[in-house]
């Protein structure tokens, strides 16, 4: 269903649909056609400018054309379309939340692949910076910097103002920017899998009471207490818990820097391996709403025609997206024994483009005593974004309204899904608390 608009524009009424990525097909690099249509997608974007206020690419665009000869798109010079792909970070909300230009529609705009095309380009032609391939390295790097001795090293390293001068000057990670520790007892090393002699919880109608955790290279690497309040909290509602024990990066990284032959590679290891614990009875479930949002929709998207990346797709959850769905069941464990007051709770983007509504919040508020604070703007973190020299500035103003949004509630606890939001929230606070994941929170919650 269609509607006018102002100024005469036809607007879509009905639900987004996503096309198939095209990125095989030899047009799809062709950087004429791709100038071509980023001209057709920007002039639109410069006649409708409701997504002036979600990111860096927008202003960007936009203020190139109002300082430009004709205030046309026509007198921007070609430049500036590379610096609007690069403050693109891919977080879906224009698509989701603003265009009203976005398929079924006929003009059929799809911004963040259109940007995803740009960085692919980019890559293939070579223009991208050594530090951009070793940050979206995430395996590698997270097994280097594990290495006992190394991660002391590595971690005391990050902590010191000289190094991250010497680092600015030499990759161009901002000096203020928040990088995560690593750790060399990974999550993974020290699983204990102990879900064979495990009883499986009573299937629901939509879960099947046992899941197979992703548990993510941040999660592994970084923070493995996401993984390790997991386990707990699912274990305490009677679920069984096993790992995917050879998993890789899910792509997502890769896929920001335009390198979706990384992308490719990474899905031939993980996605067989899911697809077979899937068929041996398991959910799957991911504690970082990015890796989620990869086998939910990127992955599916670039192989439309893959029957496993479409099971995967069907059996993978968020945490709370699962847990919630027993609860409408009856089968959530709801003994909990610690008031948590009032919690200040970013909802990230990655889980906000999932659709599933605000299932973390909804749980949260079943804690007697709870009274939970949601945020539906973005964090301007991006994984990677908020950490390089030339972006952090621009990051931390798209999360000056977060950021202000916890300041003023002064919460008993302020929580993201995505663990790297909650540390640039913390980091535009500068107040020395840091952040409670909600698995966490749960996790004290239930008092185990």
């Amino acid at each position: 269903m269609a509607v006018t608009t102002q100024g005469g524009r036809e607007g879509n009424l009905e639900a987004p649909v996503r096309h198939p990525l095209d990125w095989k097909n030899p047009q799809f690099y062709d950087e004429g056609a791709l100038i071509k249509e980023m001209e057709r997608v920007f002039d639109i974007c410069h006649g409708c400018r409701r997504c002036f206020s979600l990111c860096q690419a927008f202003p960007t665009l936009f203020d190139a054309i109002d300082a430009s000869e004709t205030m046309e798109l026509d007198s921007v010079p070609k430049s500036v379309f590379w610096q609007i792909a690069d403050h693109c970070y891919l977080c879906d909300m224009c698509y989701m939340t603003k265009c009203p230009y976005v398929p079924p529609h006929p003009w059929n705009l799809d911004f963040p692949h259109l940007m995803l095309r740009a960085k692919a380009v980019k890559f293939r032609k070579g223009d991208t910076r050594v530090r951009d391939r070793i940050l979206t390295s995430t395996d590698t790097v997270g097994r280097l910097a594990g290495i006992p001795v190394v991660v002391q090293f590595v971690n005391a390293a990050n902590r010191n103002g000289l190094f991250r001068k010497v680092l600015d000057k030499t990759l161009h990670v901002h000096p203020r920017a928040p990088v995560p520790a690593y750790h060399s007892d990974t999550f993974l090393r020290r699983w204990h899998d102990d879900s064979a002699v495990a009883a499986q919880a009573e299937p629901t109608t939509a879960t099947r009471g046992r899941v197979a955790l992703f548990a993510t290279c941040y999660g592994n690497y970084n923070e493995p207490r996401l993984n390790d309040d997991l386990v707990a909290v699912f274990r305490h509602n009677g679920i069984p818990v096993t790992v995917a024990e050879k998993e890789r990066c899910c792509g997502m990284p890769k896929l920001e820097l335009g390198d979706l032959g990384a992308v490719e590679r990474a899905k031939e290891v993980n996605i067989p391996l899911l697809a077979r614990l899937v068929d041996e009875g398991w959910d799957i479930v991911a504690p970082v709403p990015s890796c989620v949002l990869m086998f939910k929709q990127e992955l599916p998207l670039m192989f439309p025609e893959d029957p496993d990346v479409a099971k995967v797709r069907a059996a993978i959850f968020d945490p709370f997206e699962y847990l919630m769905l027993r609860h409408k069941d009856g089968k959530l464990r709801t003994d909990f024994k610690q008031p948590l007051g009032r919690i200040s709770y970013h909802v990230a983007c990655h889980l906000r483009v999932q659709n599933i509504g605000m299932k973390t919040r909804d749980l949260l508020q079943l804690v007697p005593q709870t009274q939970v604070d949601a945020i539906e703007r973005c964090s301007g973190h991006d994984g990677t974004y908020a950490v390089k020299s030339e972006f952090h500035e621009s990051s931390m103003k798209i999360a000056g309204p977060v950021v202000e949004r916890v300041r003023q509630a002064a919460a008993d606890h302020f929580s993201s899904d995505c663990p790297m939001a909650g540390h640039q929230i913390e980091n535009g606070l500068a107040t020395g608390k840091a952040p409670e994941h909600p698995l966490s929170l749960l996790r004290a919650a239930y008092g185990i």
